[in-house]
């Protein structure tokens, strides 16, 4: 994809938030890529431990989440000046304020929502990803909205990927014009 596009520039730190099999990766990168930013695979962050736990259908719990938002906070605030993409569900208020924290005022969330059968559908079309779709009702239970809150840009995730992206772009430029 070309990082040419007619929409103005966002240059910040953007963490793509949602539940499991939302489109956060893929995305996330497209994202990136349109940005002209590095793209960080939030997954790829977590402790072997939390890995092995997802991959056995056990949901995670705070005392799993928090060093792994800690690595997250850390990468972003790294960044913080420059600009980076990274996936990250983010799914409790707590946990989006920590993040803001550590990236400062900058930081735009771009919440990716679906159905439950829509995100049902694709975690089932990704054969081998270690988060089991047995866990999507864990983590839709544990999602609290962001919508309302300062600097989220809300994304439905029903349209095809270029339309969820073009979306996510206009949502970000609109972040321009809001003072952080």
């Amino acid at each position: 994809m070309s990082t040419a596009t007619s929409i103005p520039a966002f240059k910040g730190p953007v963490v793509v938030m949602g539940v499991s099999g939302c489109g956060k990766s893929s995305i996330g990168e497209r994202l990136a890529d349109h940005l002209g930013l590095p793209f960080l695979e939030g997954d790829s962050l977590h402790p072997a431990a939390n890995i092995a736990k997802m991959s056995t259908g056990i949901p995670l719990d705070d005392a799993d989440r928090w060093p792994w938002l800690e690595i997250i906070g850390k990468r972003l605030e790294e960044a913080s000046d420059t600009g980076i993409v990274i996936s990250c569900s983010a799914l409790k208020r707590v946990y989006r304020s920590a993040l803001r924290r550590a990236a400062g005022s900058r930081l735009v969330f771009v919440y990716l929502k679906g159905t439950r059968d829509i995100l049902l559908d694709r975690m089932t079309e990704r054969p081998g990803h270690f988060f089991k779709a047995s866990l999507l009702e864990s983590q839709l239970a544990t999602l609290e909205s962001p919508e309302g809150e300062d600097r989220v840009v809300t994304v439905d995730i029903a349209p095809t990927p270029d339309s969820i992206v073009a979306n996510a772009l206009e949502g970000l430029a609109a972040q321009n014009e809001v003072e952080p």
